[in-house]
């Protein structure tokens, strides 16, 4: 691939991430360490949609025009010297997480699930839709002091009827999305560096049979030395895009596995990545350090999302 940063769409964001590109040219994301859920316009200007409030840090528009948003309770923070600000552990007192739904036109938000039987949630963060109505996300878990709360991959219904925990005590599950066919659910974990793909039989359903692994996981790529993996997008390729804080870039994994292309990012803490445009080949990648929205001509259109 030979694609680089053309421009910046805006700047002065606090941790920017959940990138959604809008039918109007407008981009949404969240403000992790701000609060806020925000829309930009095509010439940079940002505008408050809604203060969530916690620490808002996954987005999707569902099946009834709503944003849905992963809010992971919270994080603490420090300013780093060049300027830019750096996300800390959550304090012991946060609040455990939840997943919102915003009204766009309005603002007005509720919470839709906090919990399911088994646990409450500890961090939700990344979101993805299927054409079914609902939708997966991943659960990251929290640090509390030498403590950690290991993560989950969830399944829900829009409408707030129905959760299920499908897989459990995942270390720092981060990045969701599914394959052009919708047959193929791929989870990045943070701290393992693993891309991993989960083969699904049904609505909400893992079939446990296409992997030696008893949670039916099958590792896709691994991230580099120093490499991190955040969220994720897909092309129409079935390319999976990993945003990588730590060396600061894009992964790009085929979707038949192997090692991934490296796509250089001018911010070690990149978050996120999304696809929009006319055409479909403009990918808009979240910066979390400098607050900064880059846009990337991409080779391909990214893959249309089932309500967008």
């Amino acid at each position: 691939m030979n694609v680089m940063i053309k421009s910046y769409l805006t700047d002065g964001l606090m941790l920017p991430e959940g990138p959604i590109a809008m039918p109007d040219g407008s981009v949404i994301v969240v403000e992790v360490l701000g609060g806020r859920l925000t829309r930009i316009a095509p010439d940079g200007t940002k505008s408050t949609i809604a203060n969530l409030g916690g620490g808002p840090n996954g987005a999707a528009i569902g099946p009834d025009g709503r944003c849905y948003v992963c809010n992971n309770g919270g994080f603490g923070h420090m300013a780093l010297p060049d300027g830019g600000l750096l996300p800390l552990e959550a304090p012991l007192n946060t609040p455990p997480g939840s997943i919102q739904v915003v009204d766009l036109a309005t603002g007005a938000f509720e919470t839709l699930y906090s919990h399911c039987e088994s646990t409450p949630f500890w961090g939700p963060n990344d979101i993805v839709f299927d054409d079914a109505g609902g939708f997966w996300f991943t659960d990251f878990g929290r640090d509390r002091g030498r403590t950690r709360m290991r993560g989950a991959l969830y399944y829900a219904k829009a409408d707030g009827s129905e959760i299920c925990e499908v897989v459990t005590a995942l270390d720092g599950p981060n990045g969701v999305g599914l394959s052009p066919d919708g047959q193929t659910l791929y989870v990045a974990l943070t701290f393992e560096g693993h891309l991993i793909s989960f083969r699904l039989s049904g609505r909400g359903v893992i079939d446990t049979s296409a992997s030696h692994i008893p949670n039916g996981s099958t590792i896709v790529g691994r991230a580099g030395p120093g490499m991190y993996l955040d969220s994720l997008a897909i092309d129409s390729a079935g390319r999976i895009c990993c945003a990588s804080p730590g060396a600061g870039a894009v992964l790009v994994f085929p979707p038949e596995g192997g090692a991934a292309e490296i796509i250089a990012i001018p911010d070690f803490l990149t978050t996120n990545i999304a696809f929009g445009g006319p055409d479909g080949k403009t990918a808009y990648v979240t910066m979390g350090s400098t607050g900064r929205v880059a846009m990337i001509d991409w080779d391909v259109p990214g893959l249309e999302l089932a309500f967008h």
